[in-house]
């Protein structure tokens, strides 16, 4: 049984967030946490992000008899849904000067018991984490790590390299799509973490680690996250959601 906490932040810069977070719980089912980070333009990228967590929200909550679906029944569905989403935002933005170029980026973390399923498009972050490890789920659909995957360019570099913020896939951008899946195990003394890039571009593994296997209420710790990528510049939007077993919380 998991407890979660969502927290999003419009930043130091920006004059509107355009990220959006979401938990969505089936009684006696499962739960799905959704991050979502949006482009192009004001009304666009505010519209991405927040259809495509509206829209995976609804139809979560609209699927029948979920307690007999199984770990491939669910990625169907989160394939299927993802694919509806990104055609939807597609054809919007096709027809609609006002939202030419938007997309987003899309994490959808599904739990049911200790395990996870995870679909994601873009470059916010999926983490685990516990006292010995924090472990990045995701692989960033960026420029930046094409680069560094070829050896272009070495970490340090690809930190502070001019295009770090260009995506190579976002929903609602291309025609077609086709997240990637992640299978994930949480167990009691294992943190969930997921973010957009306005944390993980500010802030380091080591901090993100030590500000989450703290002693102190999960709530807390999600904003010291945010307040955190905040000191350290707050260039962009900034979004959380941050999970733990309920017997791994201490209590201020």
């Amino acid at each position: 049984m998991l407890r979660f906490e969502v927290v999003t932040d419009i930043g130091k810069k920006r004059t509107v967030n355009e990220d959006s977070a979401a938990i969505f719980a089936i009684q006696d089912g499962p739960t799905l946490a959704v991050v979502a980070d949006g482009m192009g333009g004001h009304r666009g990228g505010d519209f991405a992000s927040s259809t495509a967590v509206g829209i995976l929200g609804e139809q979560f909550l609209k699927v029948d008899n979920p307690a007999s679906m199984e770990e491939e029944d669910w990625k169907e569905w989160l394939q299927e849904t993802v694919l509806h989403i990104n055609k939807t935002l597609f054809e919007i933005a096709e027809n609609d000067e006002d939202f030419k170029g938007m997309g987003t980026t899309l994490d959808a973390v599904l739990i049911y018991g200790n395990n996870g399923l995870v679909a994601h498009i873009g470059d916010s972050r999926v983490y685990t984490i516990n006292r010995y490890e924090i472990q990045q789920i995701t692989k960033d659909h960026s420029f930046v790590n094409i680069l560094l995957d070829s050896g272009e360019i070495t970490e340090e570099e690809a930190a502070k390299h001019p295009q770090r913020n260009w995506i190579m896939r976002a929903v609602g951008s291309e025609k077609s799509i086709v997240p990637d899946f992640h299978k994930i195990k949480l167990d009691e003394q294992t943190y969930l973490l997921i973010c957009t890039d306005g944390l993980s571009n500010k802030v380091d593994y080591e901090s993100i680690q030590t500000i989450v296997t703290s002693d102190g209420d999960l709530y807390d710790k999600a904003v010291e996250l945010v307040e955190l990528a905040n000191e350290l510049g707050g260039e962009d939007n900034i979004s959380v959601i941050l999970a733990s077993p309920y017997d791994s919380e201490v209590s201020k």
